[in-house]
């Protein structure tokens, strides 16, 4: 009896429609590296132009509708527009901003992706004069005003430009930025480097200082593979003849100038920065006191100071709450009012448009994104079947 049912159970399973797992066959595990990151141009969807100047031309990319309100970026030394913003706007959280503003990433002369080295007679611009190009870049592409986004020696000249024209600086966004002079050990440190870059050209001190300049200390272990990344670029992308003339440049940079009038009845003759004004930095940074600084130096009823745990490169360790600070600071600026109510001739009922920066929208591009990268890997509505393969997670930043 046992050995007829067992026969009944295996002749009644086998009749039994196969279950659904059964369309999954695993062949084999294969783990996959990821490509290696790249920190060039044909990553970028930016349409880049030249602008002319009073000194020299400069190369401005263009990402977004030129209709919608303008974001203006500036860099960082030993970076430029692709180095320095292209992994944080193709992030997802801004990429639906990009829906809502055009990005205006400006390039400081000689720093641009395949740059041509300055001849030896060329005098580069001051931080004064580099802040005073912005204004070329205004008049060529028909701005009135724009929303700045620095980091280090870009949002120093964002804050010397927005002094002189704060008319045409509606709001800034800045990242250990620097309301100061160089001091000795930093005046130091630069031209040594700026030395070394012109007879040497990448060495590895100049290297040593640039890492530390930009992730601070540790970076080995807290993202050895963004570290890597880096080290890789500025080894083999850099013109070390146009550093050493930026860096130069920054380092003779004179102070800002500016304080914090708490008399209410001298406020307005106070000399600080009149926009919004969101101060950004890492817990790691080596700016940060430099950031502190400033922070004293603004007027408290328009800026906000905020530090972000863990990361010395905020934009790459953590563009999560990056992102999401800077689209609370743009709503605080009115830039995601609800529409009210549209007529239309069809129906009488109230119709409301989404904010554009709220958080429905935000969710709802995530969405749309995911579905959209689902039907690029799977355009044939089937999982395969052939093989399974692990990849590696490839180089990200943590988001909180």
């Amino acid at each position: 009896m046992p050995t007829s049912g067992v026969a009944e159970e295996a002749a009644l399973l086998g009749t039994m429609p196969s279950d659904s797992m059964d369309d999954i066959e695993l062949k084999n595990i294969q783990l996959q590296f990821p490509s290696a990151r790249s920190l060039s141009r044909d990553d970028s969807s930016a349409c880049e132009e030249i602008v002319s100047t009073d000194h020299g031309p400069i190369v401005v990319a263009i990402q977004g509708s030129r209709n919608k309100p303008a974001i203006l970026t500036y860099h960082d030394l030993g970076l430029n527009y692709i180095s320095s913003f292209q992994a944080f706007f193709n992030y997802i959280d801004m990429r639906a901003l990009l829906e809502n503003f055009c990005v205006y990433h400006v390039n400081a002369p000689g720093q641009e992706e395949g740059a041509q080295s300055f001849n030896e007679d060329y005098v580069y611009p001051t931080m004064d004069e580099l802040a005073t190009q912005l204004e070329c870049v205004l008049a060529k592409f028909g701005l009135k005003q724009f929303i700045g986004f620095g980091v280090g020696a870009g949002a120093n000249i964002l804050a010397r430009f927005a002094l002189t024209n704060p008319n045409k600086v509606s709001a800034l966004c800045l990242i250990n930025c620097v309301s100061t002079q160089a001091g000795w050990i930093e005046w130091g440190y630069q031209k040594l480097n700026a030395r070394h870059l012109r007879s040497k050209g990448m060495t590895q001190g100049v290297l040593d200082y640039l890492m530390w300049h930009h992730f601070g200390r540790n970076t080995e272990e807290r993202n050895h593979d963004l570290v890597q990344v880096y080290k890789s670029y500025f080894e083999r992308n850099v013109n070390a003849t146009n550093l050493a003339l930026f860096i130069d440049s920054y380092v003779r940079r004179t102070d800002l100038n500016i304080q914090r009038e708490m008399d209410l009845t001298k406020k307005k003759e106070g000399m600080t920065l009149g926009m919004p004004v969101i101060n950004i930095t890492g817990s790691y940074s080596p700016h940060m006191d430099d950031t502190v600084t400033l922070n004293g130096r603004l007027d408290p009823t328009n800026s906000s100071w905020m530090k972000i745990s863990d990361c010395g490169m905020v934009l790459e360790e953590q563009p999560g709450k990056v992102s999401e600070a800077f689209r609370l600071f743009l709503q605080g600026e009115g830039y995601a009012i609800q529409v009210g109510r549209r007529p239309s001739k069809i129906s009488t009922a109230p119709s409301f448009e989404v904010a554009p920066l709220s958080p429905t929208k935000m969710a709802q591009f995530r969405k749309a994104s995911i579905e959209e990268l689902l039907k690029s890997k799977f355009s044939t509505g089937q999982w395969p079947t052939s093989a399974i393969h692990i990849t590696e997670n490839p180089i990200s930043a943590v988001v909180c």
